[in-house]
């Protein structure tokens, strides 16, 4: 209910208080992050969360997949900002093992609008069938399609008039790609970081 939920915030923000007198001003004041965090909008894979960050430490983005659409003008525009407003120089992709939108992208039914949403994720489906197909069973196949989602993430936010500009200036910005296990906690590291337009995203 709402009534909880601002209950809960009223709790939360007087122990910040106690616990860290002024924190509410400092914060208001400026952020300053360090991460842009692209994620998927599960409710179980909470950027600040997951990454043990405060407020103030990770801007976020996040959609269904975490899929990176060369023409979302949603994505464009929190990736331009901050690149170029807040000067953050650590990009992270991250996807989670047992996505429901990675899932909804392998069954055949139809899904609504999120059907073209999740057309790219078919696309590598298909691209990477051989791959796939080696997998062990069902979960194993869509949790590597989650990874191969991450990964072309990684390489489509790299490929963005945004960064190429950023890097072409001389700035010193990464594009990492993570997985999240929901069954651990735990964040892995997919060995598909671009850093200054040069890289390998592709395992």
């Amino acid at each position: 209910m709402l009534s909880d939920l601002l209950r809960r915030n009223r709790d939360w923000s007087r122990e910040r208080t106690t616990r860290e007198p002024g924190y509410f001003s400092r914060l208001a004041g400026q952020q300053a992050p360090e991460f842009f965090w692209i994620g998927c909008s599960d409710s179980r894979v909470p950027a600040n969360v997951v990454a043990g960050l405060d407020p103030g430490e990770v801007f976020v983005h996040r959609n269904v997949a975490n899929v990176v659409h060369s023409s979302d003008m949603n994505l464009l525009s929190a990736l331009e900002f901050a690149v170029d407003a807040l000067d953050v120089r650590e990009i992270i992709v991250c996807g989670h093992y047992g996505c429901g939108g990675v899932k909804a992208a392998t069954e055949d039914m139809p899904h609504g609008l999120a059907d073209h949403w999740l057309e790219p994720i078919r696309r590598l489906a298909r691209q990477y069938a051989i791959d796939l197909a080696a997998a062990q069973d069902s979960e194993a196949r869509r949790d590597r399609l989650a990874e191969l989602n991450v990964i072309e993430g990684v390489m489509r936010v790299s490929e963005t008039p945004i960064l190429q500009r950023a890097w072409a200036r001389g700035e010193s910005i990464a594009v990492h790609g993570l997985i999240y296990g929901l069954k651990d906690g735990r964040l892995r590291d997919l060995d598909c970081t671009i850093c200054h337009g040069r890289g390998e995203a592709a395992k």
